[in-house]
């Protein structure tokens, strides 16, 4: 049975900064107890003193996500904390802007491991705990570049983004019949850290012409795309991706 969202528990992945850290933060502020998870554990728990230094709303735990045994152990040390987990966004990522003919066959699979390979193991082993209870909600985090190829990402990146599409599907069959849906989120250029290390400051203009609106998206705006995602009431919401790419890429 769901639980109203001010009682419920939500694991972002990849939380200690960036748009990760965004979406951590519009979740606590719609009332929910978050876990900041990430690689860098320091950064992490630096990243959950700032939303609530107590402890009482926010957590961290160290999680590598290309490491099945890590989602075990975030999920039994947030259930000895809190007793339950309702909600997951698989954010974490890493991209390279590699040109494709010069990427070799361990970066390839580093990155698709760690992007798509992550996102397969929060599913598997959050999914299913979430289908054991009855209830919950799981984000992915897609992109844009996984629907049109990458513009200033990499191919592996690009690979793996679009992966997380056809898992999110995928997902969503295998666990909707016992309450949980499975939805993806597949942003365009955010104004964030990963976008402007990857596009220089010279191209930006380039880049904002070729965006339909004219502007960079707003990482807010995607964090609160989550917590909609993540409302109990989104019961009728699964297998879809909503796009938020400022019309560089209509159905």
């Amino acid at each position: 049975m769901s639980t109203p969202a001010q009682s419920q528990v939500a694991l972002v992945t990849g939380a200690a900064q960036g748009l990760g850290n965004h979406i951590a933060r519009r979740l606590h502020d719609a009332g929910y107890r978050v876990v900041l998870s990430d690689i860098n554990t320091d950064a992490a728990r630096q990243a959950a003193d700032a939303l609530d230094a107590s402890g009482e709303t926010a957590m961290a735990t160290s999680l590598n996500v290309a490491q099945k045994q890590d989602f075990e152990a975030a999920l039994d040390q947030i259930l000895a904390r809190w007793g339950a987990l309702h909600v997951l966004v698989n954010n974490a990522a890493v991209t390279r802007a590699t040109p494709v003919m010069e990427i070799s066959a361990e970066e390839f699979n580093e990155i698709v491991n760690i992007n798509l390979g992550g996102t397969f193991v929060g599913c598997q082993v959050i999914g299913r705990y979430l289908a054991e209870q009855g209830y919950g909600r799981i984000i992915n985090m897609s992109s844009l570049a996984g629907q049109n190829g990458g513009t200033s990402t990499g191919a592996h990146y690009a690979a793996s983004k679009g992966g997380i599409l056809t898992l999110t599907k995928v997902f969503a069959k295998e666990l909707a019949g016992q309450g949980v849906t499975v939805n993806a989120i597949a942003p365009g250029p955010i104004d964030s850290p990963m976008v402007k290390a990857l596009v220089p400051e010279e191209r930006l203009p380039t880049l904002l012409g070729a965006i339909p609106v004219g502007q960079l998206g707003d990482a807010d705006f995607i964090g609160d795309m989550v917590v909609q995602l993540a409302r109990p009431e989104a019961s009728f919401t699964t297998g879809t991706t909503v796009d938020i790419n400022g019309g560089l890429f209509m159905r």
